[in-house]
């Protein structure tokens, strides 16, 4: 209960003042709980606001200070009047403790940073747009602070509406969440404008949306992200970036409740296990860009994923993804990979694979990925043509990216590399760059010249012997 008071008491000061051109900006420092920000105002705005105040809700005309037009911008004039639209903006949030006017709240910024507000704001917004929205099967973006805002407020025993204005109810967003289907959470870093508030230190629930197919996340903390495993029957897709360090703070949160877990349909192995439900319909699981440093056994719970993206992350192991027995592309670009010893054994059925930006100097693990049709390779540490031969015989392999690697400053690389792939030269597209004839006919010649040299190493061998 304390905590819930601390939350809705506002404080308001005018701490200090500046002149811009011609007129005097007055800085007003407003608090609301433990978020703090900064508004400025010159009189004109103040009076404006009373015009506004004095008609829709019956403000005592001469509650304002009086304007003054002949030495405005003194120093003793403006220390004055600071004091008293102080005690002006004080008044009025006593006057409205609980349902603040819109034209007030618009003018003390609480619809960017007080929850009411932005809640109020949020919910009139889904009033008028809400049926379109999802009649169109649009993304819709919200902002982590939106999301703890309506948290928040749903968390507290009080009406869904605390404006009197119908438009501003929390029933219109939960109406909304329940029945949308395509969700993108999008925040920033560094504080909120004029405010201390982080959005990556504030806890969301997502657990009001029941229907969501796909979820984007990005700029926020994963561990402070609850509900998110009440869409697990629903979503198909999860893209989260910039906001994870474990692959278990997304799939299975409930790892941090229990010393021991299994996914269902596993006996457990102890009292103490809990069983995990699967993510029974997701497909598309995109984690790129985020501190993710292994890959965990929690890929046990999404069985049917199809794409798998964990670019640009900390990775130097592939392991555990031996479980995902219907995984066709992988994304491990932009880590720490420097071995693929036995990638054979957890990724046998791969079509697409990308290991560009990695340390890799060698290509041994490639050559039993018989499945593989596009391998991207560049940006490595590849010196040697003799790699190539791990990929050389991969019967279905058409595309291949090899820049940025030192190999190619090799003279007559393109051609040296395409002969190593043999009869299916001109099958292999080399650094999206097709093959031509003349490059055919050079490989034809390369083949010619090794299958000659290799008769006169065999016939050596061979009197050798005897």
């Amino acid at each position: 209960m304390e905590d819930e008071e601390a939350e809705e008491r506002r404080e308001v000061r005018v701490v200090g003042s500046e002149l811009v051109e011609n007129y005097t900006v007055y800085i007003i420092q407003l608090r609301a709980g433990s978020f703090h920000w900064e508004v400025r105002h010159r009189y004109s705005d103040f009076y404006d606001l009373h015009e506004k105040l004095t008609a829709e809700n019956k403000i005592e005309r001469n509650l304002l200070p009086p304007k003054k037009m002949i030495g405005k911008n003194s120093r003793s004039l403006v220390e004055k009047r600071q004091k008293d639209l102080e005690l002006y903006l004080q008044t009025l949030l006593g006057t409205f403790p609980l349902a603040v006017p819109k034209a007030l709240a618009r003018f003390l910024h609480f619809h960017l940073y007080e929850i009411h507000g932005i809640a109020a704001v949020l919910a009139e917004e889904l009033f008028h747009k809400g049926e379109q929205l999802l009649l169109a099967g649009e993304v819709f973006t919200v902002t982590p602070l939106q999301l703890y805002a309506v948290t928040q407020l749903l968390r507290r025993a009080k009406p869904t509406c605390s404006t009197g204005d119908a438009r501003n109810d929390l029933g219109h967003i939960m109406d909304f969440a329940c029945r949308l289907k395509y969700l993108r959470i999008s925040g920033r870093t560094g504080p909120v404008g004029t405010s201390n508030i982080h959005e990556q230190s504030l806890p969301c629930d997502l657990s009001i949306f029941k229907s969501l197919c796909q979820i984007e996340v990005s700029q926020c903390n994963a561990r402070l992200l609850s509900g998110l495993t009440s869409c697990r029957r629903s979503l198909a897709t999860i893209s989260i970036h910039c906001s994870a360090s474990s692959m278990k703070d997304i799939l299975v949160p409930e790892a941090y409740d229990f010393e021991q877990w299994e996914p269902e349909g596993v006996a457990p192995g102890s009292p103490i296990t809990a069983v995990v439900p699967k993510w029974k319909v997701l497909t598309t699981l995109d984690l790129s860009h985020n501190r993710i440093s292994c890959i965990d056994e929690s890929v046990k719970l999404i069985p049917e994923i199809e794409f798998l993206d964990f670019s640009h992350n900390d990775i130097s192991t592939i392991e555990n993804l031996q479980h995902l027995y219907n995984l066709i592309h992988l994304d491990l670009s932009y880590n720490k990979l420097a071995d693929l010893t036995g990638i054979y054994t957890k990724v046998g059925n791969i079509k697409t694979l990308s290991l560009a930006g990695n340390v890799l100097e060698s290509l041994r693990g490639l050559n039993k990925l018989y499945s593989l049709v596009n391998l991207d390779l560049s940006q490595n540490r590849i010196e040697q043509l003799e790699e190539v031969r791990n990929i050389g015989g991969l019967p279905c392999l058409e595309g291949v990216l090899l820049a940025g690697n030192p190999l190619t400053v090799i003279p007559d690389y393109r051609t040296k590399v395409l002969a190593l792939f043999g009869d299916r030269a001109s099958e292999v597209c080399l650094d999206s760059t097709r093959t031509t004839e003349k490059e055919l006919d050079t490989v034809e010649v390369l083949k010619a010249i090794q299958k000659s040299r290799d008769a006169r190493n065999k016939l050596a061998s061979s009197e050798k012997k005897q």
